[in-house]
């Protein structure tokens, strides 16, 4: 939408992306965060004994205090700025992978598919 109706705040730099965690780590009531497969691993080597791992299921099921530490905090949270070089390929992926080109979207997933198996979660 941002793309399509105000390309400015883009191209000036103003649009973010507020990263949410895929896990929530529990250990010996401390929770951290991780927010890939990678960092997951990384929390999860340094602790010893007990502790769970929730995956997130999106942002609409977070508790109100894990939205504020984790996605609005501005001393905790993570950004990842929109940058006006990839508005361009951004909207072309958009409009394959999310429009009316059936045909192209299948083409690109049986071409493109296989460089993202160890991102899915299947469990």
């Amino acid at each position: 939408m941002l793309y399509r109706l105000v390309p400015t705040l883009i191209q000036i730099g103003k649009v973010y992306i507020a990263e949410s965690p895929l896990f929530e780590i529990n250990h010996k009531g401390k929770t951290c965060f991780a927010y890939s497969e990678k960092e997951k691993g990384e929390i999860v080597s340094k602790l010893s004994g007990k502790y769970s791992i929730q995956r997130s299921k999106g942002l609409g099921e977070n508790e109100p205090d894990m939205m504020w530490h984790t996605t609005m905090n501005p001393k905790t949270r993570r950004l990842i700025q929109v940058m006006p070089d990839e508005a361009e390929r951004t909207e072309m992926y958009f409009d394959l992978l999310l429009g009316d080109n059936l045909p192209g979207r299948k083409s690109f997933i049986e071409d493109n598919g296989h460089k993202y198996l160890d991102m899915i979660d299947v469990s």
